[in-house]
């Protein structure tokens, strides 16, 4: 039996640009019922391929981190009060 995920995605993006069409398809009901059976094994691979190349992502930047993964810097709101227009300050 051929593996279904014999033809390796080019890239985390094309893996999950395939799975979201397969989701799609799925979705829309229209196909037979072998073609969907197909569709889902194909879809699983891709789902897992995507977990299993985030989870080496986040073991590097965990790697990079020293191990201690921290918030973004840019990602905090600036919390210093201003007065509301019309407001004295």
């Amino acid at each position: 039996m051929k593996s279904i995920l014999a033809k390796l995605p080019a890239s985390f993006e094309a893996a999950l640009q395939e799975l979201e069409g397969i989701v799609q398809t799925l979705e829309g009901g229209g196909a037979p019922l072998e073609e969907s059976l197909k569709a889902y094994e194909r879809g699983m691979a891709l789902r897992n391929y995507c977990q299993k190349t985030l989870g080496e992502a986040e073991q590097k930047i965990s790697i990079l981190e020293n191990g201690a993964l921290r918030d973004f810097a840019g990602a905090t709101p600036d919390t210093s009060e201003t007065p509301a227009e019309g407001e004295a300050g």
